[in-house]
């Protein structure tokens, strides 16, 4: 075998998804402690939210057209017959120049097809003046227009975030079947390094910066680490003590000794743990050339350069790659935080800052962001955008075709 025939970042890329596949282990999870989890089975919609017609806003409930017309300077006049409590079916219906007072998220009256904002009316004894008009659904979040009974909301292999939570929550789902939380094993081999918590340093040596580094990422990415310690450069102990971790974990990291040298086991050891083995050994990027990538036997094991900023760049940039392989998260080559350019005008009141969500979509090489639009009460707004684009106060839109930068919700 020829080591140090470097690739390039995107052929490593590559690499990852071809040799890393999912773990096969799944569990049940209660909802309240599944957020970050991987969902191992599609989630079939079994019911319809809203279950009812419901109101966005606090008004009163009506039929448009008995509004058309109505102004400030004209306002128009229905009679107010009743009133929707929150949590109580909404019996009585609404008839021709009617309106019953309805609160934000109540149930809509039949016959009723809209609701009028308490900013934009006065009762006044029994009558109310209605001081603006309104399109028929205004206000309004209809059944099942956030989630339909018998449609996929989620599917497997999708990262549950504090969104997608909601949306099961919303469908009464309590628990889910997820892929189990990965283990890691870490150790640092080399002469010259000691523990992190030494005082005072002997001449050559070096704390093991890399163990913390690597211990902080992981546990960024909700991953259980199994501390080694550190071994000296000496082939036997070495290669015993990463054979126990190997064994112990999905996941096998070792930091040091993977630069061609006269004291380099990294490689040997690694092949010694199953087959195939190596299958990068140098990436085309500075910092961090001298890196190792295999697959022993089912289990990715990550060979880190030695110096602290090279391991922790490599180590974001791909182990976090190789970890969600491992979880059975989807891929979506996707990046954390953009400028893209906006799909259609979007325009914003003056003196308000306007948070849109969107989805990214990539076209000719560029970010896209293509607004989703939807009322404040849809949840799946939330599951179907990749972050929000601020419209900041003062400004009265954004045009097609502009930058934005887009908080990525992801």
């Amino acid at each position: 075998m020829q080591f140090f025939k470097v690739k390039s970042v995107e052929e490593t890329f590559a690499l990852i998804d071809e040799k890393i596949g999912k773990i096969t282990d799944t569990e049940i999870r209660h909802l309240d402690e599944a957020l970050h989890y991987i969902l191992a089975e599609d989630i079939t919609a079994g019911e319809n939210v809203p279950g009812f017609d419901r109101s966005t806003v606090d008004g009163y409930a009506v039929i448009a057209r008995d509004t058309y017309g109505s102004s400030e300077s004209m306002p128009g006049f229905l009679n107010v017959a009743g009133e929707v409590h929150m949590g109580e079916e909404a019996i009585k219906p609404v008839g021709r120049g009617e309106a019953i007072y309805v609160p934000t998220g109540g149930m809509l009256p039949p016959g009723s097809d809209s609701v009028l904002m308490i900013e934009h009316c006065e009762e006044i004894g029994g009558l109310l003046n209605t001081y603006k008009q309104i399109a028929p659904g205004e206000n309004v979040i209809r059944k099942g227009e956030d989630i339909k009974a018998g449609e996929v909301l989620l599917s497997e292999g999708t990262r549950l975030r504090p969104q997608e939570l909601g949306a099961l929550a919303a469908l009464g789902v309590s628990k889910v079947k997820v892929y189990r939380k990965l283990k890691a094993a870490y150790l640092s081999s080399g002469d010259e390094i000691v523990p992190f918590e030494t005082k005072t340093l002997e001449t050559g040596q070096i704390r093991d910066i890399n163990y913390l580094t690597v211990m902080g990422l992981v546990n960024e990415w909700d991953i259980e680490l199994i501390y080694g310690g550190i071994t000296r450069d000496d082939y036997q102990e070495f290669a015993q003590k990463a054979r126990e971790l190997y064994e112990q974990a999905d996941c096998l990291i070792l930091s040091g000794g993977s630069s061609v040298g006269a004291k380099d086991y990294t490689t040997e050891v690694i092949q010694s743990l199953g087959d195939p083995g190596v299958f990068v050994h140098g990436i085309s990027i500075k910092p961090g050339k001298p890196t190792i990538l295999a697959v022993a036997d089912g289990k990715p094991v990550i060979g880190l350069p030695g110096h602290p900023a090279s391991a922790m760049i490599i180590f974001k940039l791909f182990g976090e790659r190789v970890f969600r392989r491992l979880k059975g998260e989807r891929i979506e080559h996707k990046p954390e935080r953009i400028f893209a350019r906006i799909v259609k005008n979007i325009a914003s009141s003056p003196g308000r800052s306007d948070y849109i969500r969107v989805r990214l979509e990539e076209k000719d090489g560029e970010w896209w962001a293509e607004p989703i639009i939807g009322k404040s009460g849809l949840i799946t707004t939330l599951v179907k955008s990749d972050g929000i684009v601020e419209i900041v106060s003062g400004k009265e839109g954004i045009s097609q075709g502009e930058y934005v930068p887009v908080i990525l919700t992801r």
